[in-house]
């Protein structure tokens, strides 16, 4: 195991970059901190501004704009300056989008917090542009979708995070009841420009190693005249096309958990009240406040509840993430994908069918198999780009905008019908991952040129 793990983390010409590797991942944990806050705000507004569903959603969509804009400027940045230079310019603009939250809770508008999420947005997309290429290079090339979905396990601890923080403040009430919420919104966002800049700092003064990419094999050397644009290998185009599915199931999953957990879960048992009511005085303030009577005397869980039943979604994301990232290591990346997307459509159908806690389980499993996803998709797209990875990055990053698109659509079918039926829109997009994953060898091998059977396995 050791010699695989020094493996994993040295580079072909003997360089150990742990150091490097362990730096990076620090990022990772900051975009999953801010994507965490993000998915308990859009309750916030639907009861501050009286916003629907649908409209609630232009949160994700700003978010999700900003990756979109950002993304070939950040590829073309991330060229001319480096990977350290790109990664001290993201931390930056992360930095003035968290000190714009001040103003934006004065400001009390919706237009002004779109803007600051809009602002960090783009900065988080310098991060992922360079940060997931980056990963793949940082040691031997057998181990890179390992390497990634490792990097992207931080991420999941920045998930778990979000919520707890985001429910803390953005659901908070003082002593009369009343909600406190829009008066101390900035405060998570001010703390994490701090938090950025003091990483910009520490980027400053690392070594940041350029290290080249390498093309898979041969081949690619062979057809650079023929295949001289990335829009010619399906492998690349339908994981651009699979990235874009997965963020926007992501996104609406991850947006809508609590208005799921507020409207569709079965009456809570009266006993699961008292319980909480009966805790140790040190968890009570945690614990406190989880569940309320609706208007018909059925207890269910309250938007601050649900808020921290959303770190549980987490944890389970949190969970496939690591246990991925072994998985990874030892069976084919192109299947495992193709496997994890086949278990969210079953998911997903279960929750559309509206079976009571069932249903609630599922929610919580599709978490688990999303974890792979986002990190595996990105491997297989650039896997064998060689010079171009940096440009094919950039493109990847780009389909983040599925987020802004589909959860609007989920929020409308919601709005019209109920939540549970909005789960069709996320089950058609983890259909084409599935297809995706297990379509990936052949499409692999029609890029490169070559018959499947003589590819390296992936």
């Amino acid at each position: 195991m050791n010699k695989v793990n020094n493996r994993m983390f040295v580079t072909s010409d003997g360089k150990n970059v742990l150091v490097t590797f362990v730096l990076l991942v620090s990022l990772f944990a900051l975009w999953g901190f801010c994507t965490g806050l993000i998915d308990v705000m859009d309750k916030h507004f639907q009861e501050q501004l009286h916003l629907s569903l649908s409209q609630s959603a232009w949160i994700q969509f700003a978010h999700y704009l900003g990756y979109f804009v950002m993304a070939l400027p950040a590829g073309w940045l991330a060229t001319k300056l480096g990977y350290k230079g790109g990664i001290i310019t993201g931390l930056l603009l992360v930095a003035v989008g968290g000190f714009w939250f001040v103003p934006a809770t004065h400001i009390a508008s919706l237009w002004a917090f779109l803007l600051g999420v809009g602002c960090i947005a783009a900065g988080l997309t310098f991060l992922e542009t360079i940060a997931n290429p980056y990963t793949t290079v940082l040691g031997a090339p057998q181990y890179a979708a390992a390497r990634i979905n490792l990097a992207q396990s931080c991420n999941g601890i920045g998930l778990l995070a979000g919520p707890i923080v985001g429910g803390a403040f953005f659901y908070s009430t003082d002593a009369a009841g009343v909600s406190t919420g829009s008066q101390r919104l900035w405060i998570p966002y001010f703390g994490l420009a701090i938090v950025v800049l003091i990483l910009a700092l520490i980027f400053c003064f690392s070594e940041i190693p350029d290290i080249k990419a390498k093309s898979d094999d041969d081949a690619d050397h062979a057809l650079v005249g023929h295949l001289n644009s990335l829009w010619l290998r399906p492998h690349f185009v339908l994981a651009v096309v699979a990235q874009f599915f997965y963020v926007a199931a992501q996104a609406g999953i991850f947006s809508f958990l609590i208005n799921y957990m507020t409207s569709q879960v079965p009456p809570v048992p009266r006993a699961w009240d008292e319980a909480m009511k009966n805790s140790p005085s040190f968890l009570h303030d945690w614990l406190g406040g989880w569940f309320v009577s609706h208007p018909d005397g059925v207890l269910g869980f309250s938007d601050k509840g649900a808020a921290n039943l959303a770190s549980l979604g987490f944890l389970f994301f949190l969970a496939g993430r690591f246990s991925g990232a072994a998985i990874l290591r030892k069976f084919s990346p192109s299947k495992t994908l193709g496997l994890y997307g086949a278990c969210n459509v079953v998911l997903c159908l279960l929750v559309f069918f509206k079976l009571g806690w069932i249903s609630v389980a599922s929610v919580f499993l599709t978490y688990f198999f999303m974890s792979i996803m986002f990190p595996t998709i990105f491997a297989l797209g650039i896997d064998g780009l060689g010079a171009k990875t940096k440009q094919a990055s950039s493109f990847i990053v780009m389909a983040i905008i599925g987020g802004a698109i589909l959860p609007k659509m989920m929020g409308a079918v919601a709005d019209h019908y109920d939540l549970s039926r909005g789960y069709i829109i996320p089950m058609a997009c983890f259909l084409f991952i599935a297809g995706y994953g297990f379509a990936w060898p052949w499409l692999s091998a029609t890029s490169a040129g070559t018959p499947p059977a003589s590819r390296h396995r992936r």
